[in-house]
């Protein structure tokens, strides 16, 4: 009765009493209910397609404030058309134990997980703070399972490529801090967001032995099985891309620095026509602002900036929500879905899911929004191009 009550509340119609109907078409922003009429719990979440089915794995929220720390877990949905999907449960819960790293109250977003064809394990990266600690600890979170909906079991979390410089830096930077620049980067007071006189230079030589910050986070496996692991870092103000190790159970040591001292976070990849795209937001907390598009001919780089990929009613604030994914279409070969979230932190379980199809003009990405749209759209303009 309580899944019944929540989906009156959130203003499901009565049908929700029994299975929901089935949907044929996305409806970006709307209540989007489950095969028990319950809105999906699966919020900063992302896709994985394996033996034609496709899992959507996201945070579960519950009501209220609470619902931004993780009292509950990564919850897990399949579904064979991605327009209606089943529940699958809890694929990793949150510990009692007050010692575990993922203890109930500890903040777990943007889960995503891949597949690993020479372990046969399903591996669940996912970016961490520890109870209590705000956004200082800043680490990645890594669990596996041996089927696709779980139960997932916690490894470990770290900041990742401790002891090892970024590919792309110049040797002069290649080096501890001087007394001077740590004194300076004891005072810094940064809170994750722009601040004026960024010290482009400085945090990721601070980090070298602890390891890199590591917050808002995807995963992206390239055409070769060889996966990476992208995250916001050095305190928000630059993006690094990390090569993962063949199990994909730890960085490979080999990462690479993004628009140093741009401030981006929420990062989702696509790769088209051999090319990298790069989809991210601002750094305004909860509050919406403009997505951004970078491209790249390398995952390493170097990436150039493209400016807001959105177009039309609220582009300058992403459609009011924030990227998430983007989901190579199943069976449609050059067709993506940018997932996005429209955060809702004052009741953060009603928080709204808003898909949007991808679209080219002259190679270039961009998104439009729709009230309400279906998969034939890519045949209509495969077919028009």
């Amino acid at each position: 009765m309580r899944r019944v009550a929540l989906a009156l509340l959130l203003g499901l119609l009565p049908g929700a009493l029994s299975a929901a109907s089935p949907q044929t078409a996305f409806r970006p922003g709307a209540i989007w209910p489950d095969n028990n009429g319950v809105h999906i719990n699966a919020h900063g979440g992302g896709i994985l397609v394996h033996e034609g089915t496709c899992y959507w794995f996201g945070q579960h929220m519950i009501e209220g404030d609470a619902g931004n720390y993780a009292q509950v877990g990564v919850h897990v949905y399949s579904s064979q058309d991605l327009y209606n999907w089943r529940d699958e449960g809890i694929a990793l819960r949150v510990s009692d134990d007050p010692k575990s790293d993922i203890t109930r109250g500890c903040i777990l977003e943007r889960p995503k997980v891949i597949y690993n064809r020479m372990t046969g394990k399903f591996v669940m990266w996912f970016h961490l703070e520890l109870k209590s600690e705000g956004y200082r600890a800043a680490r990645s979170g890594v669990a596996v399972a041996d089927r696709p909906t779980g139960p997932y079991r916690f490894v470990e979390s770290f900041r990742p490529n401790a002891g090892h410089w970024p590919v792309n830096v110049p040797a002069e930077l290649k080096k501890p801090l001087s007394s001077e620049e740590e004194a300076h980067a004891r005072k810094l007071n940064l809170g994750g967001g722009p601040v004026p006189n960024f010290p482009r230079d400085l945090l990721f030589r601070r980090d070298f032995s602890g390891g890199q910050m590591a917050r808002d986070m995807t995963l992206f496996a390239d055409d070769d099985g060889t996966a990476f692991h992208l995250y916001a870092s050095e305190d928000n103000g630059t993006l690094q891309v990390s090569q993962l190790t063949e199990d994909y159970l730890r960085p490979a040591g080999k990462y690479a620095r993004i628009l140093p001292g741009g401030f981006n976070e929420a990062p989702a990849v696509l790769k088209h026509a051999s090319k990298y795209y790069l989809f991210t937001s601002g750094c305004t907390g909860w509050a919406p602002n403009a997505a951004r598009l970078a491209v790249a001919d390398s995952i390493w780089g170097p990436w150039k900036a493209l400016g807001n990929p959105c177009v039309g009613k609220d582009a300058e604030l992403t459609f009011r929500g924030q990227s998430t994914y983007i989901l190579p279409v199943p069976g449609k070969p050059g067709a993506f879905i940018f997932m996005g979230d429209q955060w809702r932190p004052n009741n953060a379980i009603d928080g709204r899911h808003f898909w949007l199809p991808v679209q080219f003009k002259d190679g270039r990405p961009f998104i439009e929004w729709m009230n309400e749209w279906d998969l034939s759209f890519f045949s209509r303009t495969a077919s028009g191009r």
